[in-house]
């Protein structure tokens, strides 16, 4: 058996074909498939809307879209015609094109550095060793599967290697959703979170890697170039993506363009959508490139953005993702049912042996992962740091263990399959990644309640701008009846632009932008407004824009926070990234970024913690 990955364009069909839909009819099942679609989103977001209201945890809004997707691909199967099942089955260019890209920007925009930054050689080690380890070790078990012909699957050890690469992409989005709920302990949310991340664009180099193998002759040489392809990969499109993020930061930072924040809305976007597809002309890792263009944006040129192109790139791709996320998983169900040829019987394509012996590897070489590299990791903080506590403790391990679900990024690798049995690979990948989501998502809840985890964690360390958090109901409540409710629209003027002698709310929350250091474009006829009273934020008064004593580094000094900040700081300092973090507040940022703006906003921060 032979397969191998389908080219990305697709050959339009000729005009002499006479299987050449005729563009009529395309159109008018086009409306009916995007109908359908359009339809299970409503009834996703409705039922994940009411689950939330009477907070039902048992059942998540991604079962509910798969199951949704899996009736609707049965009705559709079972009709009469195939040109509304054609139009509905899994397309892997579609996803990677379409679906996926915005569930990784805003997961790199949106991303908590200061978390992810401190857990990152655990999540480094999670995303590359064990990723490594579930790939090898689904391959190994399914070659040896295959010696006993018990359903005639004959496939060879690189063929196997590349299916268990498919196997290797986690995807836990419905456990980071419960998370979230429960509010769990953000150093468990972040690896989990960060393992994911990473872990999707290594699966997907590593199974290009194997792929360009593919009918020729293995020597040992083989394994280092291909380790080598690899790397390379890997680090030339996480340069690519720091490249046009901090090109862009420069931009924002050199020009007016927070004059015009509509334009600059649409060019943080295309940047990011540029440099995703730039990355995957050049072969390189559109998804890597993505990733750490969006945390390069968020991390320098956030603070440069106007107030409104702030508040635009973060509820555009956060909704975006959102309905990505919703999309794939009605595509899942969808799928069950769409991808199979209609003509061929479903045992042809269908193996109930093969599917178990899939899912139980998975499984095993999660755990197989999990544990050792856990081990591995206290040990070293143990013996090399010093440090009494495990960094991961056996509760925090069994999380990881669960949290293991295979997504929809396996499924679209499995898409590029070709041979005899590549059908039977696609639908095996598509049950086991619906099994997980079913088995481990749904009973993620109770996992938290019988290792005893920690919830209700309110995150106070997290570099998320949480200043942007609307406000709650009584601040709603209190601003409508004291008639200044429509100020606070988007409609009106732009909170920054607001005259400070008579909207103080305006003058306090438009200071996360480009308005803390230039006074270049003074938008406000009268004299400087005198210093608010509270002390959250009578740092950001206009007086002191550019004050030295307002301007603090990001990490708040002994003498400014007391005994609480010494412990703090003595408790990050055998943590990761403390060197980035000095390197990036000495010289980058005030190179690339708004560096006023920037640390006067981590000062707040670190003020209102501290308090």
């Amino acid at each position: 058996m032979a397969f191998k990955l389908s080219p990305i364009t697709v050959q339009a069909p000729s005009a002499a074909s006479p299987d050449a839909p005729v563009p009529a009819d395309e159109e008018y099942y086009s409306s009916w498939s995007l109908f359908l679609v359009c339809l299970l989103l409503i009834v996703s977001l409705w039922t994940s809307y009411y689950l939330q209201i009477r907070k039902i945890r048992a059942i998540h809004e991604t079962t509910v879209s798969i199951f949704a997707g899996m009736f609707v691909g049965l009705v559709v199967r079972l009709a009469p015609g195939t040109m509304i099942r054609e139009m509905l089955t899994f397309k892997h260019t579609l996803f990677f094109n379409l679906l996926l890209p915005p569930i990784i920007l805003n997961s790199g925009y949106e991303l908590k550095q200061e978390n992810f930054f401190r857990n990152f050689a655990s999540i480094l080690t999670f995303a590359f060793l064990g990723t490594l380890i579930s790939a090898v070790g689904v391959g190994v078990l399914v070659y040896l599967y295959s010696f006993l012909g018990l359903e005639s699957l004959d496939v060879t050890l690189l063929e196997c290697l590349i299916y268990g690469s498919t196997l290797s992409a986690t995807d836990p989005v419905t456990v980071l959703a419960i998370f979230n709920q429960y509010k769990v302990d953000p150093k468990l949310y972040t690896i989990i979170f960060g393992e994911s991340l990473l872990n999707d664009a290594v699966s997907i180099v590593m199974y290009e890697t194997l792929a360009q193998f593919h009918g020729t002759e293995i020597y040992i040489s083989s394994i280092f170039h291909g380790i080598g392809i690899f790397l390379l990969s890997f680090s030339v499109s996480m340069a690519l993506g720091v490249s046009f993020g901090l090109a862009m930061s420069l931009t924002l930072k050199h020009s007016s363009m927070s004059l015009y924040p509509s334009i600059e809305s649409c060019l943080v976007a295309l940047c990011a959508y540029t440099c995703y597809f730039l990355s995957n002309g050049l072969s390189m890792s559109g998804i890597v490139s993505l990733l750490f263009c969006g945390i390069t944006l968020k991390h320098y040129a956030y603070h440069t953005m106007s107030r409104r192109t702030q508040r635009t790139t973060k509820y555009i791709f956060s909704t975006l993702a959102q309905l990505s996320e919703n999309f794939i998983f009605i595509y899942l169900g969808l799928s069950l049912f769409t991808s199979p040829p209609s003509s061929e019987r479903v045992t042809n394509y269908v193996k109930p042996l093969f599917i178990v012996v899939t899912t139980v590897a998975v499984v095993f070489t999660r755990y197989a992962a999990v544990f050792p590299l856990s081990e591995a990791i206290n040990f070293f903080t143990r013996h090399a740091r010093g440090q009494r506590t495990e960094e991961i403790p056996h509760s925090y391990q069994m999380m990881l263990f669960w949290a293991g679900l295979r997504g929809a990024v396996g499924v679209a690798l499995a898409a590029g399959f070709k041979g005899e049995n590549a059908q039977t690979l696609r639908t095996t990948v598509l049950v086991v990644v619906v099994l997980t989501v079913f088995v481990f998502g749904g009973t993620t809840a109770r996992m938290l309640e019988i290792l005893g985890i920690r919830t209700g964690v309110e995150d106070e360390a997290a570099s998320s701008s949480d200043e942007d958090a609307p406000p709650g109901r009584n601040a709603w409540q209190n601003r409508r009846h004291s008639g200044s409710w429509n100020r606070y629209t988007d409609d009106s003027e732009p909170l920054p632009y607001f005259s400070p002698s008579q909207h103080g709310y305006g003058r306090a929350a438009g200071r996360v932008g480009s308005h803390y250091a230039s006074r270049t474009y003074n938008h406000h006829s009268g004299a400087p407004p005198s210093p608010i009273g509270n002390t959250m934020f009578s740092a950001a008064s206009s007086e002191s824009f550019e004050s030295e004593a307002e301007v603090l580094p990001m990490a708040t000094t002994s003498a400014d926070a007391g005994p609480s900040a010494e412990r703090h700081d003595d408790r990050q300092a055998n943590e990761d990234g403390k060197w980035f973090q000095a390197l990036d507040e000495r010289y980058l940022l005030p190179l690339f970024s708004n560096a006023t703006a920037s640390r006067t906003f981590h000062a707040r921060r670190a003020r209102r913690n501290v308090s």
